[in-house]
């Protein structure tokens, strides 16, 4: 088992990792995802020493491997790394490079080792590659090796750092492989992907690394299919987020309308999508800013890349007042044709209690 406690790591123009605390059990085979520059890898580091934690404490067992004494030789041993940049020797030849930790570390012969090797390149279907150097393999044969030198060592826990995101795409479904069969032997494992797919089939557990630490930790169903938090939500559903706030009747609308097309090119929305987005939030935004009590609003836009499709939700203060019922019919009569649903809804407790949800007609 391992246990982290208010985990940080901190370098000096980021801190990736704020306050991790969690706890990873015997057996389980958990995915890592979340944007880039979250703290994914740097958790992975941590836990195997390779990065010193600013601060915090990590337990393997009941070893405390934070500890200054702490014997990493001995911790090694039971855990073992996969990079995505493979990290063989390119002067050894595939069974040298998966020989040679067993043989330093572990003190076995040089036929044990042997025996080893040749039935974990076996495993990973490359016995016939064992006297090749690095460099006459591919990619994926690359990896393969890679994971079959960390087995040889036979460690408890197993971090594999994306293990293909260096890949060429042919390759990638060859190393997962590997990594599947691997995952039903009953190891620990953590993965650090990009692949959701892969993450949703190959693991029990799922973390979430958002603002500083796991946004959100659970089975594969729930952060797919009914994530909990709104990060979580917006990344798995490859959602792109743009959010404006209006102060003032007399706010900047070519300004914002400006950002609202910048943002559609970057995220490549086509055209008349782009259109209709900018036009629903022109319409809702003439209607908001002529109320009597005109209030602070806040506008959301979300595009999903799989679906093309983008909706609009708009909040504001002031009394309920649902604001597709004003009297101004030819804003009415663009809103309705720009969206496929209107819906409104009032909340008491909020800082701004009204809620429009538009979705944009695709």
């Amino acid at each position: 088992m391992i246990r982290i406690e208010h985990l940080k790591k901190q370098y000096p123009n980021v801190t990736p990792l704020e306050d991790v605390n969690v706890e990873i059990h015997d057996g389980d085979v958990i995915t890592i995802i979340g944007p880039s520059g979250t703290g994914k890898s740097t958790l992975l580091r941590c836990i195997n020493q390779l990065e010193k934690p600013t601060a915090g404490r990590i337990w393997l067992d009941d070893i405390e491997i934070t500890a200054p004494k702490c014997d990493m030789n001995i911790v090694r041993k039971k855990m073992g790394m996969v990079f995505q940049s493979f990290n063989l020797f390119g002067h050894r030849n595939v069974i040298e490079n998966i020989m040679m930790a067993p043989m330093d570390l572990l003190g076995k012969s040089k036929q044990e080792a042997y025996y080893t090797g040749m039935r974990l390149l076996r495993l990973v279907g490359l016995a016939e590659k064992a006297l090749n150097y690095p460099d006459e393999l591919s990619g994926g044969q690359k990896q393969r090796i890679a994971i079959a030198r960390t087995l040889a060592m036979d460690p408890d826990v197993i971090l594999l750092d994306e293990p293909t995101s260096a890949l060429d795409p042919t390759m990638v479904g060859e190393v997962q492989m590997v990594i599947r069969d691997l995952a039903k032997t009953g190891k620990t494992m953590m993965i650090v992907t990009h692949e959701m797919n892969f993450a949703r089939a190959i693991s029990n557990r799922v973390f979430y690394m958002d603002e500083g630490g796991i946004y959100e930790d659970g089975t594969p169903e729930q952060i797919f299919d009914h994530p909990q938090k709104e990060n979580t939500r917006r990344f798995v559903r490859k959602l792109k987020v743009l959010e404006l706030k209006i102060k003032s009747r007399d706010y900047d609308f070519p300004g914002m309308a400006g950002q609202i097309e910048a943002w559609c090119s970057r995220n490549q929305v086509a055209p008349k999508m782009t259109y209709r987005i900018q036009l629903v939030f022109e319409e809702v935004m003439q209607m908001l800013v002529r109320q009597p009590d005109f209030s602070q609003i806040q506008a959301v836009c979300e595009y999903s890349e799989d679906a093309e499709s983008a909706d609009w939700t708009i909040s504001y203060g002031g009394k309920r007042a649902d604001a597709t019922s004003s009297d101004d019919e030819l804003a009415l009569s663009v809103l309705k044709g720009m969206t496929s649903s209107v819906h409104y809804s009032w909340n008491s407790g909020a800082e701004l209690p009204n809620c429009l949800q538009l979705a944009v007609k695709n």
